[in-house]
């Protein structure tokens, strides 16, 4: 079976690229905008280069067309730091998903704790094993519904648990479909 993507519903053609790319990551991007912290996770995300260190992430717009505030805030002050997701994170990382109004904050609103790490980049998410402060490197314009942005990884905090060997080892929940799963090692 051949599915030709302009005769498909935009529907069908989601359900087939969350079934196929798999798993994907999860950026839990923490910004900060007017004093207000905005925590808001994102599955289309990938590292796309180590030199320069790069990450792109795909950021939907809201149900009106207008930029969600993660895009809005990083456009406005440059900065993210995305945040990596455990097991202990999981059903928080799922609340800070429902929208809220723009004045509010996930950190408030879902009662997660955040903390100071960098001065210079928005707060990190309390606890996580890795997250990464990062600028806006640059964006690309599509029709639709979607802003792939590409953030420079400027600095990374990361447990000193999590290090072994000078490699990181986390336990990291993605998205696999459109359900969740926990990142296993296989040998």
């Amino acid at each position: 079976m051949i599915l030709n993507y302009s005769e498909i519903s935009q529907r069908e053609r989601t359900n087939l690229l969350y079934s196929t790319i798999i798993p994907r990551p999860i950026a839990w991007i923490v910004t900060e905008d007017n004093g207000v912290v905005n925590i808001a996770p994102f599955s289309f995300f990938s590292g796309i280069s180590s030199s320069p260190p790069v990450v792109m992430v795909a950021i939907g717009n809201r149900q009106d067309g207008t930029p969600k505030d993660t895009l809005r805030n990083i456009r406005n002050t440059k900065k993210a730091t995305i945040c990596v997701v455990n097991e202990n994170y999981f059903e928080k990382m799922k609340s800070s998903a429902e929208p809220i109004p723009s004045h509010q904050s996930e950190s408030e609103v879902f009662d997660i704790e955040v903390e100071r790490v960098e001065h210079d980049f928005p707060p990190a998410i309390k606890g996580v094993e890795s997250a990464m402060f990062c600028k806006l490197h640059s964006e690309i314009e599509f029709e639709g519904n979607t802003t792939p942005i590409f953030l420079e990884v400027v600095k990374h905090f990361v447990d000193d648990s999590s290090m072994i060997d000078e490699s990181l080892k986390l336990n990291l929940i993605g998205r696999i479909g459109k359900t969740f799963a926990k990142v296993i090692e296989i040998e």
